[in-house]
């Protein structure tokens, strides 16, 4: 890999921009807008062929998108040796070997984050010190979010105590679908400052929203409201993150910014678990929000067998051949 590849491969210990600090709820900026599906899926059946990267150029973008991924477990059998098991992983996300061979073995390739539930935060947090690696948690009544909001904000408040410097909340998908913007906006922004300094994704649960347009004005709230990235999914839809889904709310995120000049990150979460996919991702980000934005501070994947495929497709780079799924663990 040449030096101007590797050079670009990592923003891991880029500058975090400034926060969002949201702005006064307007309904005004978004009450017009409506969004054309039709339009939307044609734009996103282009992505994956309009633009393609072979060889060491792609193994430059698989490595960007590594440093990209918040490592995820948020299963029901988790515990803490899987969790130290995953933070393990998330220091060393690629096989040193298979580093070296690249040219990159001193990068200092890490995940983006770590994510977890509430109760395992001081597990990760322990495992990952000593690194610049933040541990996530999910919060707000995570997946549903169906609990009373002062219940949401305690979880909040002391997922940040608990040493998470992230908070993934979960927005009251009625509020979206009965209209109550204004709702909305006033419990997100009420989770913004439960999560002091703390950085807060909000997860729209895309594919409960019933439209592309509910998805575009509740992208906007949450960004009025001072969120600091906006995310697709919990995982936990039947329908979860998509490109049209990500179109619409990338889009917004640059509407956003023309209008205040904050940037907001983007967080496709739930269903991603291809090199080939992740490829087309980091392609929108570029393409429509440019350069700036190819970063963990400002993009993420919520994931967990994302990583194990990129690993796969590094070491085919190498060697020419796949190996065995077991050579790359997860956790």
């Amino acid at each position: 890999m040449s030096n101007s590849q590797s050079s670009n491969v990592q923003s891991i210990h880029d500058k975090a921009p400034e926060r969002n600090p949201g702005m006064d709820f307007d309904p005004g900026v978004f009450a017009g807008l409506r969004v054309n599906r039709s339009a939307v899926e044609r734009r996103a059946a282009t992505l994956g062929k309009r633009r393609t990267v072979k060889k060491d150029y792609q193994a430059a973008w698989l490595l960007k998108a590594v440093s990209c991924i918040d490592l995820t477990t948020l299963a029901g059998d988790d515990t803490p040796g899987k969790v130290r098991r995953l933070c393990q992983k998330a220091r060393r996300p690629v096989r040193q070997d298979i580093l070296d061979g690249l040219g990159v073995g001193d990068l200092g390739l890490t995940v983006g984050a770590v994510c977890v539930y509430h109760n395992l935060i001081g597990v990760a947090v322990e495992a990952l010190q000593g690194t610049n690696i933040p541990v996530a948690a999910v919060s707000t009544g995570f997946p549903a979010g169906q609990i009373p909001l002062e219940l949401k904000l305690a979880q909040v408040r002391d997922a940040v105590k608990a040493g998470a410097s992230e908070i993934d909340i979960v927005i009251s998908r009625s509020r979206v679908l009965t209209g109550d913007w204004a709702g909305l906006y006033y419990e997100v922004k009420a989770f913004r400052e439960a999560c002091g300094d703390a950085h807060m994704k909000s997860i729209l649960a895309t594919g409960e929203l019933a439209t592309l347009t509910h998805v575009a004005h509740a992208s906007w709230v949450c960004m009025m409201a001072g969120s600091d990235f906006i995310k697709t999914s919990t995982g936990k839809e039947a329908v979860n993150a998509t490109l049209p889904f990500s179109l619409v709310m990338v889009r917004a995120i640059r509407d956003y910014y023309a209008l205040t000049g904050c940037r907001v990150g983007y967080k496709p979460a739930g269903g991603i678990s291809k090199a080939k996919e992740a490829l087309e991702y980091l392609f929108l980000m570029k393409e429509e929000l440019g350069r700036e934005w190819l970063s963990p501070t400002l993009f993420r994947f919520g994931a967990s067998s994302l990583l194990g495929d990129i690993e796969r497709q590094l070491e085919h780079h190498l060697t020419g051949s796949y190996s065995a799924q077991h050579r790359h663990p997860v956790s």
